[in-house]
């Protein structure tokens, strides 16, 4: 009976990595998406990704000092009640149609997403047996890369119509007419996201009446006098010069992977004339891709160097994004594909990297490194910025020179010959 208790509850807890990859990645749907709904501009469909982003920036320390007074399980259930609220925000928003509405609905579900993903990792390790932990984490992550590939398929389904006005076309319209086409696109979010929302609060009331461990941290207890406050600890790790490149390193990437699949829809439309459902089809083959990259990438770390395939990876994807910068049809299309593939390895490498050797400071570095996250705020925009003044084709050199400083972070650490990779995002 106890052992199908654990079962159970490491099941709920597996959803939870599901959860937030399915969410996140529906990004990419929805901002091409909003974008013809709310009539935006690529600089304001981007900040589709700064909500989302911005979120996994201010909460994740909340969200521990939270849990420190309620308890992780409080944690959880706080952090999927507001990732339902924000799912249901998206009817209402649909209904007046107001861009800056369907940005804090994200912001709510992100918000929850971040307690989730602060609570998961440390709940799935201590969840059954000690010795079963590198199994079930690495089980877990996996259902979060399930996600990243049903959420574009699923998303270009049942959200995106295939049928976007010209601007000839917008102008032959009667405002009435332009006001009922606008509602109708709008209006498909609301039916998913009510769905998201009622199956998020059914895993909160399953979690609810199941029975979690308490976790108890290192140097709980501790007498408050004994240590630093908390800015002068993080002010003061961020001197550690690896440390603090990895941190800026991760900022990059992450900023350059937002940057490859928020925008993939829209240049797909205009550099290989795809509809939107078609390229939809394409997004979902470069999620695939990315799963598969992390799976080859992983096996061939036992052969070869994790920094020199970094190294490797990243000079690969600065010269495939400016290949399809430069390049016409549907060739550009495949080549952000093998972009997906290819960056794959990066975020567990980079973290990796950056608290090798910090000791007992390892879970405050951690923390640092999992808030460069923000990245994926920042570059979006200017991404979305540059494709207004230019194009969205030219607007890729974004992302390829974040990739060349996650190439000049690995050749800085070519020295390094072991790494052990323990985080995915």
């Amino acid at each position: 009976m106890a052992k199908n208790k654990d079962l159970f509850a490491v099941a709920l807890i597996t959803s939870l990595f599901f959860i937030w990859g399915f969410a996140l990645n529906l990004n990419p749907i929805l901002i091409p998406h909003l974008k013809k709904a709310c009539q935006l501009s690529d600089l304001q469909s981007s900040l589709v990704d700064s909500a989302s982003y911005i979120a996994y920036f201010l909460l994740p320390i909340p969200a521990a000092q939270f849990m420190k007074r309620y308890g992780y399980k409080g944690g959880i259930l706080l952090g999927l009640i507001l990732f339902s609220v924000g799912a249901f925000l998206f009817y209402p928003a649909s209904i007046v149609r107001n861009y800056a509405f369907f940005l804090g609905a994200l912001f709510i579900i992100f918000s929850g997403a971040a307690f989730l993903e602060t609570a998961a990792n440390p709940y799935i390790t201590v969840i059954g047996d000690p010795e079963g932990a590198t199994q079930r984490i690495n089980f877990a992550q996996s259902f979060n890369g399930l996600a990243a590939v049903l959420a574009p398929f699923v998303g270009g389904l049942v959200i995106l119509s295939g049928k976007t006005l010209t601007a000839a076309q917008e102008a032959a319209m009667s405002p009435a007419q332009l006001n009922e086409y606008l509602n109708k696109e709008a209006s498909s979010v609301q039916m998913p996201f009510i769905i998201i929302g009622v199956g998020v609060l059914i895993v909160a009331i399953l979690l609810y009446r199941t029975h979690l461990p308490q976790i108890t941290e290192e140097g709980e207890g501790m007498e408050h006098h004994e240590s630093l406050s908390l800015l002068q600890r993080m002010s003061a790790l961020f001197k550690e010069k690896n440390l603090r490149a990895g941190v800026i390193a991760q900022f990059f990437y992450v900023g350059a992977q937002a940057c490859v699949g928020s925008f993939f829809i829209r240049f797909s439309e205009r550099v290989a004339g795809m509809d939107e459902k078609s390229a939809a089809y394409y997004l979902t083959a470069a999620m695939f891709a990315f799963l598969a990259g992390r799976a080859i990438g992983t096996f061939l770390m036992t052969f070869i160097n994790p920094v020199k395939l970094l190294a490797i990876f990243g000079i690969t994807n600065v010269a495939l994004i400016v290949l399809s910068v430069f390049l016409h049809g549907k060739f550009p299309v495949f080549a952000l594909i093998g972009v997906e593939f290819f960056m794959s390895i990066m975020f567990p490498t980079i973290f990796s990297l950056s608290i090798r050797g910090l000791g007992g400071k390892t879970k405050e570095g951690s923390s640092l490194v999992i808030m460069a996250i923000v990245g994926g705020a920042v570059f979006p925009p200017i991404m979305g910025r540059l494709s207004d003044l230019t194009n969205i084709q030219i607007a890729y050199l974004v992302p390829a020179a974040c990739f060349l400083f996650v190439f000049y972070f690995a050749v800085k650490n070519l020295r390094v010959k072991e790494v052990k990779l323990t985080m995915a995002h």
